[in-house]
């Protein structure tokens, strides 16, 4: 019998008719699954082997995940000692399986510790519970997860008390040794959890941990107690039931569907997968609760609009584009931009309509593009945050900006790749130096800096914080020039706007523009193809080899063609990068890793970084992940350059 595991408990949480749809390998399942990924997007491993050091000389149940009877019984022998610490201790209960991060027993007293890649502030007296007295919605799946552990524990082993912690990396802790993250790698071929190499064996060797232990028991236990709900017509044991038995027995729920959930369900199918005959989850709900003909999930609906809440919609069984009205908007106009309610509300009527042409506010853009001053410089950064930091001084999650690029436009329309930069050494901290190129690329004029969405911004805002409290001889020249071509964050103390201030071309595609080929995507990922294909311009003029157009490259050959189509279809540019690792297209990689949890746009090169951070891998491996990263990052940039041409050459003019 198939056990009801954390993670499956967890799945339910989400939707219990997912239950139904994990483990099928008849249904798609567009999760992140691979572990490899996730640990290095997430620093989760280095983390986990930092944790273990606090329970040194641990027991690690090390057995297959199929293995459950086997993993059970070397916990259980673990268990009949005194004392004795475990890692991924395994422990059943009727049905019920869990494995444990860490398990610290003395006596009758057993600790049950779950480790977290995620950052917390202890002197945040609002962290898990907020001002409203509810679980604060960041965190209540985590401590769901643990609240199940005990559950389980405590029913198997009524002899013991069990305590549940937290363990993860602390705010107000600084690293009190250089190449902290650098102790904890990972084979070439190894597993992040269970073949990652730590060159210390006591914390004492790092002076203190960046982690610290939070106990967390009397949460754990009211949420066991259902004092903190999750399904309001539910208790949490009740929950536990229901699951496990349509999980054992195969049964789907039917539980009511919701719009947030059902947006973003992985149990969905792209184009290939349907051909190559997987299934989908969400057409199964939707067949069963709402009625759904095939036709229906070829039809605009309204999962796609942009940045839309939700209403009534699923209750009310209103969910095709066709069967919306402006009520359900609540259009409000803004003087000289699109709203986000009125650029739903074009979305929507334009679906209605199947019309495919674009909106554009034609005279608010022109104004706004007459301002800009040449030579205009499109830049994009890639950036990582690191649970371990990399230097003495550093805090967990920090800010490490590794590469920039920068497209430049000039008034005669030539375009230069100008300038680009990447820190690949491992155990280094990029960022002054970072900002050193980046004074160098941007100081010889003064023409309009562009960046895409709000990251580089927040990332020059993160750069000035840490020169700010550093030794660097040239802090003053470099914060004064990070704070001419940026804002200050809401959250400074220091409120600044530079002269240059970075102008947000994905801002101005939502106050402006609205292509209904994106589907209501502003990622720079749908924006591209998007404009590529409304354009006759970028057609006529991307069809050609870059050296026959009189754009500039650094990493691509002269001879490449950016257009270029298949079965009459205008291919993604993206699609045509090469891997950043072995099976995973720069694209596919970006979809998968943007799924998990504080990752945007970059999911891609963030991961290749960590894996030239904390993998070992030979020289030439090395050199090909960074010329892809090169690659990848000298497209973001003229793919912005496209965008412009675009509203140059289609749409004011």
């Amino acid at each position: 019998m198939k056990p009801l595991s954390k993670s499956r408990f967890k799945l339910g949480l989400e939707c219990p008719n997912k239950l139904f749809f994990t483990s099928k390998t008849a249904y798609a399942n567009q999760s992140a699954d691979d572990s490899f990924l996730q640990a290095l997007a997430k620093g989760g491993f280095q983390v986990e082997a930092l944790a273990r050091l606090h329970y040194p000389e641990g027991a690690f149940i090390d057995t297959k995940n199929y293995e459950y009877d086997l993993a059970v019984n070397l916990t259980k022998s673990q268990l009949e000692k005194d004392s004795i610490s475990i890692y991924e201790a395994a422990i059943a209960y009727e049905g019920l399986f869990i494995r444990t991060d860490i398990l610290s027993k003395k006596g009758n007293h057993i600790k049950l510790i779950e480790v977290k890649a995620k950052s917390f502030d202890p002197n945040d007296e609002h962290l898990f519970i907020g001002k409203r007295g509810g679980i604060n919605s960041g965190w209540k799946p985590y401590l769901f997860d643990l609240a199940f552990q005990k559950y389980v524990a405590q029913k198997a082993y009524p002899e013991f008390t069990f305590e549940a912690f937290l363990l993860m990396a602390d705010k107000t802790k600084t690293a009190k040794v250089d190449g902290l993250n650098q102790l904890f790698r990972i084979p070439k071929e190894g597993n992040p959890r269970t073949d990652a190499t730590t060159s210390i064996t006591s914390i004492s060797e790092i002076g203190e941990s960046v982690l610290s232990e939070i106990n967390v028991d009397s949460i754990i236990n009211k949420i066991i107690a259902n004092e903190y709900p999750y399904f309001d017509n539910l208790s949490f044991e009740e929950s536990i039931h229901l699951f496990k038995d349509a999980y054992q027995n195969d049964n789907y729920l039917n539980w009511p569907t919701k719009f947030g959930n059902c947006k973003g369900c992985q149990f969905k199918t792209t184009l290939e997968q349907e051909a190559e005959g997987l299934k989908s989850g969400f057409k199964y709900c939707f067949k069963k609760q709402h009625g759904w003909k095939s036709i229906d999930f070829e039809k605009s609906n309204a999962f796609e609009i942009w940045n839309f809440r939700g209403k009534n919609l699923v209750e009310e069984n209103r969910l095709l584009m066709s069967e919306l009205t402006a009520d359900d908007i609540n259009i409000k106009l803004e003087a000289g931009r699109l709203s986000a309610s009125e650029r739903q509300w074009i979305q929507i009527e334009k679906a209605q309509q199947d019309d495919n042409t674009i909106f554009v506010l034609k005279d608010d853009l022109k104004e706004e593009m007459n301002s800009w001053q040449y030579p205009l410089h499109f830049i994009d950064f890639e950036t990582s945050t690191v649970a371990l930091p990399f230097t003495k001084g550093r805090k967990p999650y920090e800010q490490v900006a590794f590469q920039f690029s920068n497209h430049q436009l000039n008034k005669d329309g030539s375009i230069e790749h100008k300038s680009e930069y990447i820190n690949n050494t491992p155990g280094e901290f990029p960022n002054f130096e970072f900002a050193r190129a980046l004074q160098k690329s941007l100081s010889n004029d003064q023409g309009t800096i562009f960046r895409f969405a709000a990251h580089e911004n927040t990332i020059v805002n993160a750069i000035i914080s840490q020169l700010s409290s550093s030794t660097e001889l040239d802090k003053v020249e470099l914060i004064t020039f990070l704070k001419s071509i940026s804002t200050a964050t809401k959250d400074n103390t220091d409120q600044w706007t530079g002269n240059r201030s970075m102008i947000d071309l994905n801002k101005v595609v939502k106050d402006y523009y609205y292509n209904p080929i994106t589907k209501g995507s502003n990622s720079i990922k749908a924006v591209l193809p998007a404009s590529l294909y409304s354009s006759s311009f970028l057609q006529e003029k991307y069809s050609k080899p870059i050296n026959e157009i009189n754009v500039g490259s650094t990493n691509f050959n002269t001879d490449i063609i950016w257009l270029q189509k298949k079965n009459a279809e205008i291919l993604n540019p993206y699609k045509m990068l090469p891997p950043l690792f072995d099976g995973w297209s720069t694209f596919d990689l970006d979809n998968t890793i943007s799924e998990l949890d504080g990752i945007a746009d970059g999911g891609a090169a963030l991961t290749a970084y960590a894996k030239l951070q904390y993998v070992d891998m030979d020289v030439n491996e090395r050199e090909e992940i960074t010329k892809a990263l090169l690659k990848y990052c000298e497209l973001d940039t003229l793919a912005m350059v496209m965008i412009y041409e675009h509203f140059k050459y289609d749409l004011i003019n």
